[in-house]
């Protein structure tokens, strides 16, 4: 607690965001559960599930939101360079997926792009092994999509689902659970606090379930340790997020700063050592598609708003053009 003073040590009571609703939050402290009000100038959307924060319990006051170490968040989706938060003083991402029609590389790497720019440690979990004799293909193709990324095959019912995952779990370590409905994540989460909290059958013709977890709140585990609980995430949009994307692509990135054109668009540049990279078989042409992808939508999702506008004018008058030249 370094960053209280003195005075806000005698005055105020540390607490950390176990839920954060529309007009109020609630909060774990020495003292018990808090349910608080937030002080003028803080809004709900500036607080995030995991934040540390000072109070004056007596008045149900929430006066300070604490620097946080780690914050996880998504684009918004309105390309606007705004970002919704998701969890605050994470050290490790588990994200949750099986060895069935979830399973999406794609968005996998959405997921891990927004770790790794979050500096949090991304943990890949894929569960209903039991149903499948391809458990280990699909933890092959999940061990692709990084360097000495941990992935984990295990049985979400399994009475050994603590022990798998101890090393991350333990006391003073904080995790976030993520990862479409109906993929065991509630299943896991029991496991991991003790709690008995409703799951449901997925649908048959998708592979998918509905939701079961609503909001995302925090709960002690039994290994001593923080669990974030997060409702399946439908939209993960990528937002000022370039790091985290060169995290997640490691190989392409670093082939980038070889190319010859700074700007190089990796497709048929002279002096490209992406594509080079392609012809060499050390990168996968689809993993291209999908950086080039996120970099296109981190770049929209992040421009200022005089840039948007210039980019409308240009597209505007390029369309303009092609009509004129169909017309004649």
């Amino acid at each position: 607690m370094s960053q209280l003073d003195i005075d806000e040590l005698e005055t105020h009571t540390p607490a950390r965001i176990t839920e954060v609703h529309r007009d109020r939050v609630n909060a774990l402290s020495d003292i018990g559960p808090l349910e608080l009000t937030l002080d003028p100038g803080i809004s709900t959307a500036a607080v995030a599930v995991g934040d540390w924060v000072l109070c004056l319990p007596e008045q149900h006051r929430l006066t300070r939101v604490l620097d946080r170490q780690t914050e996880l968040s998504r684009g918004t989706g309105h390309n606007t360079g705004d970002k919704q938060l998701i969890a605050a003083n994470l050290d490790t991402l588990f994200i949750t997926t099986s060895c069935n029609n979830d399973f999406n590389p794609a968005r996998l790497e959405r997921y891990l792009a927004l770790a790794h720019d979050a500096m949090v440690t991304p943990v890949i979990l894929i569960t209903k092994a039991d149903q499948t004799e391809d458990a280990g293909a699909f933890a092959d193709q999940a061990r692709a999509l990084g360097r000495n990324l941990e992935v984990i095959i295990l049985n979400a019912k399994a009475d050994d689902v603590p022990a798998t995952l101890a090393p991350w779990c333990g006391k003073g370590q904080t995790v976030a659970l993520t990862g479409s409905s109906g993929v065991g994540k509630t299943t896991i989460a029991n496991a991991l606090t003790g709690g008995e909290a409703a799951t449901r059958d997925i649908r048959e013709d998708d592979a998918r379930g509905r939701h079961t977890t609503t909001a995302r709140s925090l709960h002690r585990m039994a290994g001593g340790g923080w669990l974030v609980d997060t409702p399946g995430m439908r939209g993960l949009g990528v937002a000022d997020a370039e790091f985290g994307i060169d995290a997640t692509f490691p190989e392409i990135a670093e082939a980038a700063t070889q190319c010859k054109f700074r700007d190089c668009a990796h497709e048929t540049e002279p002096g490209c050592a992406v594509q080079a990279g392609i012809a060499a078989g050390l990168i996968d042409p689809e993993r291209l598609r999908r950086f080039n992808k996120l970099k296109r939508e981190n770049a929209i999702a992040s421009e200022t708003i005089a840039q948007a506008r210039d980019r409308y004018k240009k597209l505007g008058k390029m369309y303009r053009s092609a009509q004129s030249k169909k017309s004649r």
